[in-house]
């Protein structure tokens, strides 16, 4: 098998496989980083080749098949600090005479910052205003510098909200956690799993040397309503809502950092450069595909 038939993926998982399944049904040979035997075991159902290394330890990072590969890098940044240093890490262990053909890294939508609800698109200046969001932003730019220096082609994906099966509120909606009412609740973005994982693939095929790209459904709304529609696809009530003073003394920091941040994620590049045109931009029809599905037992 030719070794630019390679894909090698860093942190397979809720998207990891979905790029791994259609990197399959291409053609192509899949390899994943496994950290523990039992996810090497996991990789192996799905018909993906594990390689073992766990990116918090670097002599483990020996032997990487990233000879001439398309490498996609999902693996999210430690939970403390401002830094990435897995990212680091792995950067570092891929030798000189086994460059990939590419890297698509995932990043978040949230290196932008609070842009006070106007359409931002891929010129708009890195402004974190998180620790969560500097770690993906320090990442960007440890990406960007190796790339630059070792003629690495490479494309970096700002990503908001990701949703599909197993992948909405329910629970936090059965529980009737408050939302911050409909008026005061800022603009906020997301991306259905699937298209997130065409958008990666289109990525990871793309000739160009080095991009960025806002991934995302291009039909931004609040998190209230996000909340709102999920309940009503689901046929559960309408969260109470409550004000932002309210939310301040009630809601998880967590959950604060993101109402903190308003933005409308402008997707021409995604479309025009990628060719992705999200297959789930309705939100309704997307909820009623999800929870139906998963209402009638099968998975689509």
């Amino acid at each position: 098998m030719m070794r630019d038939n390679r894909v090698f993926i860093v942190g397979c998982g809720y998207v990891g496989e979905r790029v791994a399944a259609e990197a399959r049904h291409r053609g192509r040979e899949v390899f994943a980083l496994a950290r523990t035997p039992r996810s090497a075991q996991h990789l192996l159902t799905f018909g993906i080749e594990p390689v073992r290394g766990d990116l918090d330890d670097r002599g483990t990072l020996q032997d990487m098949p990233t000879d001439d590969a398309t490498i996609y890098y999902f693996a999210p940044p430690p939970d403390k600090g401002d830094r990435d240093p897995r990212i680091g890490a792995f950067l570092d262990a891929i030798r000189i005479g086994q460059l990939p053909r590419r890297i698509v890294l995932i990043s978040t939508s949230g290196v932008y910052g609070n842009c006070e609800g106007a359409w931002v698109d891929e010129s708009w200046p890195r402004n974190p205003q998180v620790d969560r969001a500097r770690r993906r932003s320090d990442a960007e730019l440890q990406l960007e510098r190796w790339a630059q220096a070792h003629g690495v082609a490479y494309a970096i994906l700002r990503v908001p909200g990701i949703y599909g099966p197993d992948r909405v509120p329910l629970e936090r909606l059965e529980k009737g956690v408050p939302v911050l009412a409909e008026s005061e609740s800022p603009w906020s973005n997301r991306i259905h799993v699937d298209d997130l994982a065409a958008a990666c693939v289109a990525a990871g095929e793309d000739s160009r040397p080095g991009g960025v790209f806002n991934v995302a459904d291009g039909q931004p709304s609040t998190m209230t309503d996000y909340f709102k529609r999920v309940a009503r696809a689901a046929g559960l009530p309408p969260p109470p809502e409550i004000s932002l003073d309210e939310a301040r003394a009630t809601l998880s920091p967590g959950m604060l950092s993101y109402l903190a941040e308003s933005k409308r994620l402008d997707i021409t590049r995604m479309r025009e450069e990628l060719g992705v045109e999200p297959a789930f931009a309705d939100l309704d029809a997307a909820l009623a595909h999800i929870l139906h599905g998963h209402c009638g037992g099968g998975h689509h």
